[in-house]
């Protein structure tokens, strides 16, 4: 496969949240970028893979696709396996591992399939997988129809390389990142977070405010592979847009001082330190910042432990009335497990999202329009 050669790229994201993913890639450039189950496809070269990776804020890996084909028994993915040209896409060097799963398929068992794929690969390039290796050659057999992709994003996309202090409940970046999209945002307006934790939110907003690369400080998986170029790589990164300077501010609030602590370090170190303010402060004590309204963004504490859920209606009851009292104009953004929570506040919700995976939950975000 050449550096220029079509690749069928494949974005995992949040499902549920495929149509936003495929909105950011879309605006992005990305052609031909189209919703699926799990993620969003879209089509390009190895450098539409590396602008992916640094890019998109709402996938959580860039899978490129190397081989699609049907394979009915093992001896078939076999000889199609041997047919891949590994020697280009992977180095000897590099440790890597391959991962199967199979479903609906005459070929089941998915131990034999990565099996009989690893001996593909290890007999093509001399290198026998290492099980830990950051590097995955992955393989997906479906209705028989075997697709083999390369995980060119190492870490998940939603380790920005910034957050070294995370709270108990943390909200991936990634997720973060589409519930902002969800709520309209689009780097134009405050955003406040009354319960923010480690920041994340706050963080994400000013970071789009000032149009920042969110991979622009960490390293990828797609760096070791046989198709990468370091000079194409440098030039893609060097031709990033300057930050954008912005009026604007972005305001987290906490009651646990030690979250207000990190979630200022983790500012810092992304860059957004200087127009991010966060403060150790209960919600009820919360009132408007100066400057135009915007949104408030929440992902509160929410049912997992049912034995508080009588506090967390007088939590939810007080932060409603706080909003329907001060904050005239702003919009508002609830993300909970528990519905009878998210009318415990007493707000008008316009806009209910689909249920939406996390931590072994199902979430949803409860939107209002400006408040009058």
């Amino acid at each position: 496969m050449t550096q220029d050669a079509p690749l069928d790229i494949f974005l995992s994201g949040t499902p549920g949240f495929e149509h936003l993913l495929r909105d950011e890639a879309a605006a992005l450039g990305f052609a031909n970028a189209t919703a699926v189950p799990g993620g969003v496809t879209c089509d390009g070269d190895w450098s539409e893979v590396w602008r992916a990776n640094l890019m998109l804020r709402g996938a959580g890996r860039v899978l490129a696709r190397v081989a699609r084909f049907r394979a009915m028994h093992l001896a078939q993915l076999d000889k199609r396996a041997r047919k891949i040209d590994w020697t280009t896409l992977l180095r000897a060097d590099v440790p890597y591992r391959v991962e199967a799963t199979c479903r609906k398929s005459r070929i089941y068992h998915a131990g034999a399939a990565t099996e009989r794929v690893e001996t593909a690969i290890a007999d093509a390039l001399g290198a026998i997988p290492t099980e830990k290796a950051g590097l995955i050659v992955r393989v997906r057999i479906e209705d028989d129809l075997c697709e083999i992709s390369l995980d060119t994003s190492g870490e998940g996309l939603h380790k920005r390389g910034h957050k070294q202090a995370i709270g108990k409940a943390p909200m991936r970046e990634t997720l973060a990142a589409l519930f902002l999209r969800a709520c309209g945002y689009d780097g134009s307006e405050p955003v406040l977070d009354p319960m923010c934790g480690s920041g994340t939110f706050v963080i994400e907003a000013a970071e789009m405010a000032m149009g920042l690369a969110p991979g622009r400080d960490r390293r990828f998986g797609f760096e070791d592979l046989g198709s990468f170029d370091a000079g194409g790589w440098s030039t893609l990164k060097a031709s990033l847009a300057e930050p954008k300077p912005t009026d604007l501010r972005f305001h987290g609030y906490d009651r646990d001082a030690g979250a207000i602590a990190n979630a200022t370090a983790n500012a810092d170190r992304a860059g957004v330190g200087g127009i991010t303010n966060f403060t150790h402060q209960a919600v009820a004590d919360l009132t408007p910042p100066d400057g135009p309204p915007g949104l408030v963004i929440v992902n509160p504490p929410y049912g997992a432990r049912i034995g508080n859920r009588n506090l967390l209606f007088a939590l939810y009851g007080s932060f409603g009335t706080v909003m329907k009292e001060r904050f005239k104009g702003w919009r508002v953004g609830i993300i909970t497990s528990d519905k009878g929570l998210a009318r415990a506040t007493g707000l008008n919700f316009r806009n209910v999202s689909a249920p939406i995976p996390h931590g072994g939950l199902k979430i949803q975000l409860f939107q209002t329009g400006p408040l009058k």
